[in-house]
């Protein structure tokens, strides 16, 4: 959803409660220079970039300078009105990431997109914005520019002041990398998402937490990093097309048109390739193992509970099939919040960063397997049977629910070790309502299970060794 400005008084004022702004003239105190947000992770390992220094930014302004931006902060000051505070609100909620996030998946509900299409958006999107945070923070830690309120003191912020270097702005980093990206990938509305970003940067420079010039260095870091990140997207098979050539005989799926072919050739973060993990073909639908598949099936069919029932719709309707990003974006999104990441936009970064890569290369791996075995779904096998609603148009084995939702809850319960428990729930039930709903076998769970470990094992050990201060605490 792009941003709306006229919101009522009362709903600014009560946002920014939560956003954390203070009436025009209130000034907040600046954060004591002890225990700066994460000033190592300018060291911490990138996706796209060499390293965080590969972009470092020039030199800050000089002492002359940065006098007289103080004295167009003072100026500014004067002019917030309603609308501002709404703008330095609508920024200032959750991490500097989270409002792109929230453009990505709105677009993907809007056009009804696939959750493979998404997923590789959204990976795509946050390996840009993390290393754009991560490239800020090595030039932040190397200059050390102190905030506006701490350079004078009758700067008056209406925000808490971020304990970290002001030069350059991470938030104009981020917004730099991701309306660069959001206009590669949905180039009708480039232009709305390039004003976004300078929206994003002027907030910060209207609550008096940074320099005009650090907005301008921090645009200017995150659209070279977004060059990198649009290089990356034209080589990345994405728009692959599909030679047709589909097997044929008794035991191989079969229909019209089948959905992504060939996303198990797309362009990996973590994994060498798709087939880096591929799991041994399924069983052959004429062995005694499949007719045992078939027949659990039926017995479940026979004795669904209302809660069976309901747990399969959500999980087709509300949080899978074409939406099934949407959860896991509900999910990163809360544990950010949970955690109070937005104080600390590097450790924020890398939890979305690793957790798209790891649902997007668990979709890859998926659809890898997919296509090249050609599972025959159940209703093929028994045309006699009906599963509880229609069954999606890919081959059966393994199953991506099963795959993609074990990745992700795999990759976030190392991440919220507290939370692991019922992550991993979530992903049990994702599979199980696959069985439930009579569109896959238990070996397509087991196996896109297994597959969803295995990815999200690698991005882990990715993750173990990538220079940051590891696992996050509790809440």
């Amino acid at each position: 959803m792009l941003l709306m400005f006229g919101l009522s008084l009362i709903v600014v004022l009560a946002v920014g409660i939560v956003g954390g702004v203070s009436a025009p003239g209130t000034a907040v105190a600046s954060s004591p220079t002890s225990d700066q947000v994460e000033p190592e992770a300018g060291t911490w390992q990138t996706w796209l970039l060499e390293s965080g220094s590969q972009f470092r930014a020039p030199a800050p302004p000089d002492t002359a300078a940065t006098t007289e931006e103080i004295e167009a902060l003072l100026e500014l000051a004067e002019t917030r009105d309603e609308a501002a505070l709404a703008q330095i609100t609508f920024w200032n909620t959750g991490a500097p990431i989270y409002r792109w996030n929230e453009m990505v998946v709105d677009e993907g509900l809007k056009r009804n997109m696939g959750s493979g299409g998404v997923s590789r958006h959204l990976a795509l999107l946050n390996a840009a914005m993390y290393d754009a945070t991560i490239a800020t923070w090595n030039s932040k830690y190397t200059y050390n520019r102190p905030r506006p309120s701490e350079f004078d003191a009758s700067v008056e912020a209406v925000i808490p002041v971020p304990n970290s270097p002001s030069y350059p702005s991470e938030h104009a980093a981020v917004a730099g990398a991701a309306s660069e990206v959001l206009a590669y990938l949905f180039p009708e509305q480039a232009d709305a998402f390039r004003e976004q970003a300078k929206q994003a940067g002027q907030a910060f420079v209207l609550a008096g937490v940074q320099y005009p010039s650090d907005v301008e260095a921090g645009l200017d870091l995150g659209r070279q990093v977004a060059e990198l990140a649009i290089e990356r997207a034209q080589g990345d098979g994405f728009d692959s097309k599909w030679d047709g050539t589909m097997p044929t005989g008794p035991g191989y799926w079969s229909g019209e048109n089948p959905v992504a072919p060939v996303a198990g050739t797309w362009q990996t973060w973590v994994l060498t390739s798709g087939n880096e993990f591929r799991p041994d073909p399924p069983f052959a639908y004429d062995s005694p193992e499949k007719a045992a598949e078939m027949d659990e099936l039926r017995a479940v069919a026979s004795e669904r509970t209302p809660k069976m029932v309901a747990d399969a719709m959500f999980n087709e309707y509300g949080a899978g099939g074409l939406r099934g990003f949407w959860i896991w974006h509900e999910e990163i999104s809360k544990k950010l919040f949970e955690y109070r990441l937005d104080q600390n936009p590097p450790h924020a970064a890398r939890v979305a960063a690793l957790s798209w890569i790891a649902y997007y290369d668990s979709t890859v791996a998926c659809f890898d397997a997919k296509y090249a075995y050609w599972g025959i779904r159940p209703f093929q096998l028994d045309p006699d049977f009906q599963p509880l609603f229609r069954t999606p148009n890919h081959p059966s084995y393994p199953a991506a629910h099963a795959c993609v939702n074990r990745g992700a809850s795999e990759m976030l319960g190392y991440l919220f070790p507290a939370d692991a428990e019922r992550l991993t729930a979530m992903a049990d039930t994702a599979g199980e309502s696959r069985i439930w709903g009579g569109i896959h076998f238990r070996s397509d769970i087991t196996s896109g299970d297994a597959l969803g470990r295995a990815v999200a094992g690698k991005v882990i050990e990715h993750a173990q060794a990538d220079g940051s201060s590891g696992i996050l605490m509790e809440p």
